[in-house]
């Protein structure tokens, strides 16, 4: 969990707190009044559970004062909207996360990615893909929508080739090497991006092994235009807004881009990730 969640949980977990002492109860007190158990109440207290709308609307009733239960549930809406739970996200599958990233992209000028461990979803072949989708549901133990999620995830690569589109990729060297689907997917996969190299709405630039960087690429992320950065953890999704986030990621982009190759060089490091395939 994001150290920014936890705090904003905590903030959250403490106005509960200081309703519940103005109000006149004890953990204990406030449990019976609500049917928890006395536990509830202290991780919520604590910021170590994330409350529900219903747990708010029924605590400000509880403490008398339910004319507060839109503000926090606006609070909590505001946590929920930067933190999203992969869990939550992908209950009904991942066709539904692709076909909002359809719309993020339509309503994108400039699209910079960075990706430490694999292919951008946006360069991925459906084989590609297909393997990644499946891997993630069994992963989270989520519904496999795999097929349906495949064809929406092409129809978003789309938009690589709409004028006035621009798409930036940097992917650190050890992704042409992850070996998260069969070594002829793989194969393919590097096909792909050799064959995107040079075309005018792409740039494709490569972290090499070995090359002195400013700042370790620790994880992967998305930068919109200059409105909104999302970034993958294992267990959340950031959406980042704000222009101390945006500045951050944009900075970290530019010195990743000082250390990337691009163009012929780029091609040679796919070439020879594509030698290291043979015989596997």
């Amino acid at each position: 969990m994001s150290t920014d969640f936890q705090r904003a949980r905590t903030v959250l977990g403490a106005r509960l707190r200081e309703l519940r002492i103005e109000a006149g109860y004890d953990g204990k007190g406030i449990a019976e009044r609500l049917g928890w158990q006395r536990s509830k109440v202290s991780r919520l207290e604590n910021g170590r559970q994330t409350p529900s709308s219903a747990d708010l609307t029924a605590w400000a009733t509880v403490v008398g004062r339910p004319e507060l239960a839109d503000t926090l549930v606006r609070q909590l809406a505001s946590l929920e909207t930067r933190y999203r739970s992969w869990r939550r996200q992908l209950a009904s599958g991942h066709s539904a996360r692709q076909e909002l990233g359809i719309a993020v992209t339509q309503g994108t000028t400039l699209t910079r990615a960075v990706e430490v461990a694999r292919i951008p979803g946006m360069l991925q072949t459906a084989e590609y893909a297909r393997h990644a989708f499946v891997s993630n549901a069994e992963f989270r133990g989520t519904l496999k929508d795999t097929e349906k999620a495949v064809r929406a995830r092409l129809r978003r690569q789309q938009a690589l080739y709409e004028p006035g589109k621009r798409f930036h990729f940097l992917v650190w060297e050890g992704a042409l090497h992850v070996l998260t689907c069969p070594p002829r997917v793989m194969a393919a996969q590097l096909d792909r991006l050799a064959g995107l190299i040079g075309l005018d709405t792409v740039s494709l630039g490569v972290l090499p092994f070995g090359v002195e960087l400013r700042r370790a690429p620790s994880h992967g992320f998305w930068i919109y235009d200059r409105r909104l950065v999302i970034v993958e953890t294992i267990g959340t999704e950031l959406w980042l807004d704000d222009e101390e986030s945006i500045r951050t990621y944009e900075r970290a982009w530019d010195w990743f881009t000082d250390s990337a190759v691009f163009g012929s060089q780029a091609q040679r490091l796919i070439v020879r990730a594509q030698g290291c395939l043979k015989g596997l």
